[in-house]
């Protein structure tokens, strides 16, 4: 049976808090950030409030606005901020939670190609409440819910070992030269501008993308700090643009991105899906000279402490770009290049451990969209 989504529950949007209204104490404000995890501060609120705006453990919250998505809140109680929505079930209908998150996930996905919004995607309440809702009798519904269950737990385990993998070169790299930030085991600190050159993307227009030829590698493609060949773009072969060729093997970083979120400044090392690439804009290539191996400088940038002075936040201000000088100025611990290369070898031999996992995880998730699909249209 097919329903409206605003006939299986009530949404109660937040309250739109004003920085004048944040503290040091009482209940967390939750906004999109603290849903994705791209917050690095938590805003409280110590006043009175409409019970309406409340949330619990447990509670199934969806953002409609910029990050659109489904989540349930894990947590301490808490106030609700504009743009999400809580989920009160309160119209009579039998209906499987776990069954309502994986549709609700599912609808939202087509629903963005219906945003509003130039620079912030938004879905309005009229077109929120009127998008469709399979709504099968209740065994149905768990059945389907136990089936992506399962699988959702085994792309869980993948993740997680992918991430333990992740962990374990990081400890690596600190019981090889000590925590980065302290120099605990007293490295010469040099600037990276005596060890690399970085090279800038060329501004390729939009209109010029093309079905074929040299993929451009855009901001999407690495901002998450880990190359990502989907939803690629071409630019035909241009004999005036070698200068914006990259390959795989090259070292790439992010240099814009958004206030608050840690989509910039991430590095990567570009994967062999494609022979060659073109560098866009607010994208840079690290040009490493050979004094610094890039494994050891692709693991060193992504510590924290060290990320934080290329994004400002060590010197209180958090920037959305990172300027050539901001790399190049930046003092890191330079080890000698032997024990780079030895650490190097360790990055590689488990980096092949992560592809076979990172193939399982690819066609889990796969399997899974098309499952979805089957269920739900």
């Amino acid at each position: 049976m097919k329903v409206r989504l605003g006939d299986v529950a009530t949404y109660i949007n937040g309250y739109a808090f004003k920085p004048e209204d944040w503290s040091d104490s009482g209940l967390p404000i939750i906004r999109i950030q603290d849903l994705t995890g791209n917050s690095y501060k938590t805003n409280r609120f110590s006043g009175k409030y409409d019970k309406k705006f409340e949330v619990n453990d447990g509670d199934i919250l969806i953002s409609w606005s910029a990050s659109i998505g489904v989540y349930v809140w894990r947590g301490e109680k808490a106030v609700l901020n504009q743009h999400i929505f809580k989920v009160k079930f309160d119209k009579q209908v039998n209906i499987c939670k776990k069954f309502f998150i994986y549709q609700v996930e599912n609808i939202l996905k087509k629903a963005i190609l219906e945003t509003h919004g130039a620079t912030m995607k938004h879905l309005t309440k009229p077109v929120f409440d009127s998008l469709p809702f399979y709504l099968p009798d209740i065994k149905k519904q768990n059945e389907i819910s136990a089936i992506l269950d399962k699988i959702s737990e085994i792309i869980s385990l993948r993740q997680q070992q992918l991430k333990k993998l992740d962990e374990l070169v990081k400890s690596r790299f600190i019981e090889m030269f000590g925590e980065p930030d302290k120099n605990t085991f007293n490295w010469s600190k040099e600037k990276l501008g005596e060890h690399l050159d970085v090279v800038n993307g060329f501004a390729f227009k939009s209109e010029g993308f093309t079905d074929i030829g040299i993929p451009v590698l855009r901001i999407g493609n690495i901002n998450s700090g880990t190359f990502k060949a989907t939803n690629m773009v071409f630019w035909p072969n241009d004999a005036t643009l070698f200068r914006y060729k990259i390959y795989p093997g090259d070292l790439v970083i992010s240099l814009t991105g958004t206030v608050g979120k840690d989509d910039y400044g991430n590095v990567c090392i570009l994967g062999t899906e494609y022979k060659e690439y073109y560098l866009n804009q607010r994208n840079a290539k690290l040009d490493i000279k050979n004094t610094i191996n890039k494994y050891y400088l692709s693991q060193i940038l992504k510590f924290n402490e060290i990320k934080n002075q290329l994004t400002g936040i060590s010197r209180g201000v958090r920037q959305a770009n990172i300027s050539i000088k901001d790399i190049l100025s930046l003092s890191v611990p330079i080890p000698p290049i032997e024990l780079q290369d030895k650490f190097a070898d360790f990055v590689k031999q488990t980096d092949k451990s992560k592809l076979e996992i990172q193939k399982s995880l690819d066609k889990l998730e796969i399997l899974k969209k098309s499952l979805m699909q089957q269920y739900f249209g």
